[in-house]
């Protein structure tokens, strides 16, 4: 009981970071079960590049847009976007859009990154696609076998005749591993630059970033919890009106702007301290009042976990 309550804890105090640890071992397995069961090279000199590198690089790609689906504030940031767009101001600054791209792709590259880098570990989609290039095979076979380079295409299927382009096989996969170490030598260094970099840029203190995410929790909480009975008040009331043929009773319901101005994405203002957009919503000076964007509003990389609680997950939408 206590090693699972430590183990709860754990995901309490790093979700994501154990999100990520479960992404990757996911798609590092599923990689492995691709090669062994599905992947088979055809050993022919016309199919093995490109046969090999959409097992290398399609996958990497459908996890790349699958990465996208999956996150909320994908669908925060388009969600009646073209709507808005015939309006003066479209969908918000192009700039602030664009740093929000940044982060989205950077947040889906995790498992694409992985395949590829598993893939290139293991080496069979490598071999495949590197023996089937002409260019390649005459810079390999330079100097050996004069069959070597048309026997090439065969050597992942072990059925060259030329032992020169079999032994060719040890020196591809040499190559398709030290390729996966040096992707994941500067992913990791990529990674930890780019960390330091925003946390070195945050505007808050290490404890109250911990604040920061307790209230936000403890708010889609409440927020989830008031939406529906709220509504499930709202429904019981239209149905009883509906089978009594009565005139229901008038209910307080945010308008349609009041939901768009707290869907809208997190931007911080080192003058206004509000921890969520709902926050600085009844916090507003005057009912009319835009909370969207004003002077001196930013996005913050490290304050990307905002728009990114509860209520908004994919899961719930």
């Amino acid at each position: 009981m206590d090693k699972f309550q430590a183990v709860l804890n754990l995901h309490l105090q790093h979700p994501r970071v154990l999100g990520y640890g479960l992404v990757t071992l996911l798609t590092a397995g599923g990689e492995r079960l691709f090669s062994v069961a599905v992947f088979q090279c055809p050993c022919s000199a016309a199919w093995n590049l490109p046969y090999g590198l959409v097992f290398l690089l399609v996958p990497a790609l459908a996890l790349f847009l699958l990465g996208y689906v999956l996150s909320a504030r994908t669908w925060r940031l388009l969600t009646g976007c073209c709507a808005r767009g015939a309006r003066p101001g479209g969908c918000g600054p192009r700039l602030r859009a664009a740093l929000v791209c940044v982060q989205l792709s950077a947040t889906a590259a995790v498992a694409p990154l992985t395949w590829v880098a598993v893939a290139l570990l293991g080496g069979a989609f490598y071999e495949c696609a590197a023996s089937g290039s002409a260019p390649l095979a005459r810079l390999l076979c330079r100097g050996r076998d004069a069959a070597c380079e048309a026997q090439l295409p065969l050597a992942p299927c072990h059925q060259a005749r030329a032992p020169d382009a079999q032994d060719l096989l040890k020196e591809l996969k040499a190559q398709s591993q030290v390729l996966g170490w040096i992707l994941i030598a500067v992913v990791i260094i990529f990674l930890l630059i780019f960390t330091s970099i925003i946390r070195c840029l945050s505007p808050v203190s290490f404890l109250q970033l911990k604040f920061w995410k307790i209230y936000l929790e403890q708010e889609q909480q409440i927020l989830k919890s008031q939406a529906t009975e709220h509504a499930t008040q709202l429904a019981k009331e239209n149905v009883k009106c509906f089978f009594e043929c009565s005139h229901p009773k008038e209910y307080n319901t945010p308008s349609i702007r009041d939901w768009q101005q707290i869907s809208s994405l997190y931007t911080f203002n080192p003058k206004e301290q509000y921890y969520s957009m709902l926050h600085k919503y009844v916090h507003r000076t005057e009912k009319s009042e835009s909370i969207k964007s004003k002077e001196g509003d930013t996005v913050i990389p490290i304050l990307g976990f905002v728009d990114t609680p509860g209520m908004h997950t994919t899961a719930d939408l």
